[in-house]
């Protein structure tokens, strides 16, 4: 299968590839921002028609943790919605059969009924930290949903949980959660600090999936033709406060400094766990633990020295 995947120097794009050039009878296609500028519908359009791909995995997002979602909501809003409605637009004016747009479970309400449900979409009030980016997802989904409605397109939406491993962005300031956390304490354990300031209370719940179990859904999907619903969630299924994940990092880098939590700063919603039932059904499900996934996210952080540009 001729296989497109945007985004693909991305924590799950990149993923996708090495995923994905493991299967038989997979051809996977790529091409760099320098050279496929998402944001430029005509190029974009070009771009597909030529290729003329059979799958079309919409990973190319604008990306951040709550630092960077709170400061630049118009980049988040803005880019991420000509991103994703170019690449849906132009693989329907080039006759693709398979579209799978990559959303986020931030998509659903901030108090959402526990585990969140994919039926639970528009319910209630989002959380104001990432409202932004939500809105653009939200947008997609919709759109993913109207071209199956009008042109019975074989499309999908799939919503993970928070995200993390080898290729995140280990930015402490604008990065997911994981990452941030993980360049903190490692920096707070390599210059000997005793101590280490970390945002919110460590209160709020979070469920995490290892970026690769992911992509293995995602394939799961494509292999079992998996299309019969226009919203599914990919979870882990396990959740962790904040303060117990902190902790763990702690543990791992051998840091025995104290945490010191910033009660004047957001924590963003306060538990968030989906439901991941219907995907269950083709009979995925994740195979790396939050430890081991830690493990690998830390020595890749470690191995190419991403403290250095973070």
């Amino acid at each position: 299968m001729k296989t497109f995947i945007a985004g693909h120097n991305g924590l799950v794009g990149s993923s996708l590839v090495r995923v994905f050039e493991s299967k038989p009878a997979v051809e996977i296609h790529t091409i760099g921002r320098t050279k496929l500028d998402l944001l430029n519908r005509d190029h974009v359009f070009s771009y597909l028609n030529d290729l003329k791909p059979e799958l079309v995995i919409i990973a190319a997002a604008k990306v951040g943790g709550i630092k960077s979602n709170s400061t630049f909501p118009v980049d988040f809003l803005t880019q991420n919605l000509i991103m994703q409605t170019n690449l849906m637009d132009a693989s329907f004016a080039s006759n693709v059969k398979n579209v799978i747009f990559l959303g986020s479970s931030c998509i659903y309400p901030k108090h959402a009924e526990q585990p969140i449900k994919e039926k639970s979409l528009l319910t209630g009030p989002l959380e104001v930290t990432n409202e932004a980016y939500a809105i653009a997802k939200i947008a997609g989904v919709k759109l993913i949903q109207a071209y199956r409605k009008q042109y019975s397109q074989n499309w999908i939406s799939v919503m993970p949980c928070n995200l993390y491993g080898v290729g995140d962005n280990f930015n402490a300031e604008l990065g997911h959660v994981i990452p941030a956390l993980i360049n903190k304490i490692y920096r707070a354990k390599t210059v000997g600090e005793n101590s280490v300031k970390l945002w919110g209370s460590g209160n709020a719940l979070r469920e995490f999936l290892y970026v690769d179990d992911l992509a293995k859904a995602i394939y799961k999907i494509v292999e079992t033709e998996f299309f019969k619903y226009d919203i599914l969630n990919v979870g882990s299924g396990t959740e962790i406060t904040i303060r117990d994940l902190a902790e763990l990092i702690c543990k791992i880098l051998e840091f025995e400094g104290e945490i010191q939590w910033d009660v004047s700063m957001p924590d963003g919603t306060p538990r968030k766990v989906l439901d991941s039932s219907l995907i269950s059904e083709i009979g995925w499900e994740p195979s790396v633990s939050l430890e081991k996934g830690l493990i690998e996210a830390i020595n890749y952080f470690r191995k190419n020295k991403l403290w250095e540009v973070n």
